[in-house]
């Protein structure tokens, strides 16, 4: 039976570069760890949930399977496939929320920068103006007012907003652009190299979720926190590799007129190109006052770049 006792989080998602490292970070604390994993291959660990992400009631009935009718706060880190997103999205964010109702939890949601826009101001705060242009901005828009909505009929939900990911696992701007051809002596640089940009660390991002969670009793039905992370330019990232490297790069340039230009024909290439403003305009994410307590993790940047560097090495060599 379970530990009546002790703090309980359902993880959907488990298997993803945030997922895995939030699984981890729980378990450090010492919190009871559920996982949900989508493609119904179980690993056989005894607290892995394999079900439908469209199925709710499989979800819920498999925790109570498991001796768990409720939990503390579920997480959803669901992450469709990017090219995905207008039709999995929404759908995947209403059956977490049916799934934390359902297991009387408190609801934890990564949020990103997209649901402000090309005209976004320098300093997002967690009250700036949500004005996206873009599908994903007005999808992400759309699935924290579904968040807000379902806090009106009792729901908790918290959103965590973060920049772009880099450390653990590979799928993000870092190591698939930025960072791909460091083994060959080379970094491509996809915008400015002097405009600030938010980046997060993902073991840092996954520490903050647990502090928030084991605050969760602090917090209105509805709330969005930023994580600020690290605020740096292009130009900081490169210098940073370099340290951690001990060698010196040819820096080249994301081709964003030949992806626009073909975009048509490559639908990830469409989804990237939708994206360049982020790039090109200034922007960070500004914690609040009354949330630095919980944020305050940070892995200092070399250290945390030096890490997400021989990850990817060690990913490279997996491959090669």
């Amino acid at each position: 039976m379970p530990n009546s006792s002790q703090n309980t989080v359902l993880i959907l998602g488990a298997r993803g570069r945030l997922g895995s490292a939030l699984a981890y970070a729980f378990a450090q604390r010492a919190w009871t760890v559920l996982t949900h994993v989508r493609d119904k291959k179980p690993s056989g660990a005894r607290l892995e949930i394999a079900a439908d992400a469209r199925d709710p009631s499989a979800i819920v009935a498999t925790a109570h399977a498991l001796g768990y009718s409720q939990v503390d706060v579920v997480i959803n880190a669901w992450n469709p496939v990017y090219t995905k997103w207008s039709t999995d999205a929404l759908p995947l964010n209403a059956s977490a929320i049916d799934v934390a109702r359902s297991l009387n939890a408190t609801l934890l949601f990564p949020g990103n920068v997209y649901n402000f826009g090309a005209t976004m101001p320098a300093e997002l705060t967690a009250g700036t103006a949500q004005a996206a242009e873009t599908r994903k901005g007005r999808i992400r828009i759309a699935m924290e007012e579904q968040l807000a909505t379902a806090a009106k009929s009792g729901l908790q939900s918290i959103v965590i907003r973060a920049g772009d990911f880099f450390g653990c696992q590979s799928g993000s701007w870092f190591d698939l652009v930025i960072a791909k051809d460091s083994a060959r002596g080379k970094l491509v640089a996809p915008g400015s190299l002097d405009i600030p940009h938010p980046w997060a660390y993902v073991p840092d991002l996954a520490q903050t979720f647990v502090n928030v969670a084991e605050a969760r009793d602090q917090f209105d039905r509805f709330e969005r926190i930023h994580f600020s992370g690290h605020q740096v330019s292009l130009r900081e990232v490169i210098l940073a590799i370099e340290r951690a490297s001990g060698r010196t790069y040819k820096i080249g340039k994301l081709p964003w007129p030949f992806i626009r230009a073909f975009s048509f024909a490559v639908p990830m290439w469409r989804e990237i190109a939708e994206l360049r403003y982020l790039w090109e305009r200034p922007h960070s994410l500004v914690t609040s006052s009354k949330h630095q307590s919980l944020v305050a993790v940070r892995t200092p940047f070399d250290d945390a770049i030096r890490f997400s560097l021989s990850k990817q090495g060690d990913a490279l060599r997996a491959t090669n």
